[in-house]
C-alpha cells in the first residue's frame, strides 16, 4: 500500500501538526475496515485525533482509497470549523480520486517530482 498527500493536504497536515504516522495509522485502520463513511467513487470520510486528544472533535479527512493499493489525502478540516462537504464538492473529490487512481508508476513517479504529490513516510 502506498500513501500520498497532495500539495494542499501536506501544507493542511503541516499547518495542523498532523504527522505521517498518523496519516499511516489512519489508513491501517481503513484496511482493517475501520472508516467513517464510504462517500462513494473511492472516496472514505476519516477522523484523524489531534495530537493529544481523541478523534470525536478532531479532524477529518477525505481519502482517495483502494483497499491494498493507493491511498491518497487529498482534503482535511477541522469538525469545529466545518460539519461536512457539499454536494459540489463531493463531486469534485470523487473526480479528483478517479484521476489518481488512474495513474500509472510513472505518472505517480512525475507528480512526486513535480510536487502535485508527496509520498506518506511511515513507521511501517
Amino acid at each position: 500500500m502506498r500513501v500520498f498527500k497532495t500539495k494542499w493536504f501536506a501544507r493542511f497536515a503541516r499547518k495542523e501538526s498532523i504527522g505521517d504516522n498518523r496519516l499511516a495509522d489512519a489508513v491501517q485502520e481503513t484496511e482493517h475496515g475501520l472508516n467513517d463513511g464510504d462517500l462513494g467513487g473511492h472516496l472514505i470520510k476519516k477522523r484523524v485525533a489531534r495530537e493529544g486528544q481523541g478523534k470525536r472533535g478532531s479532524y477529518r479527512t477525505i481519502i482517495v482509497y483502494r483497499k491494498g493499493k493507493r491511498s491518497v489525502f487529498v482534503y482535511g478540516f477541522p469538525k469545529s470549523a466545518v460539519d461536512n462537504i457539499n454536494d459540489v464538492e463531493l463531486k469534485a473529490f470523487q473526480k479528483l480520486g478517479l484521476h489518481y487512481l488512474s495513474f500509472s508508476d510513472t505518472e505517480i513517479a512525475k507528480a512526486l517530482q513535480a510536487g502535485e504529490l508527496q509520498e506518506v513516510k511511515y513507521h511501517g
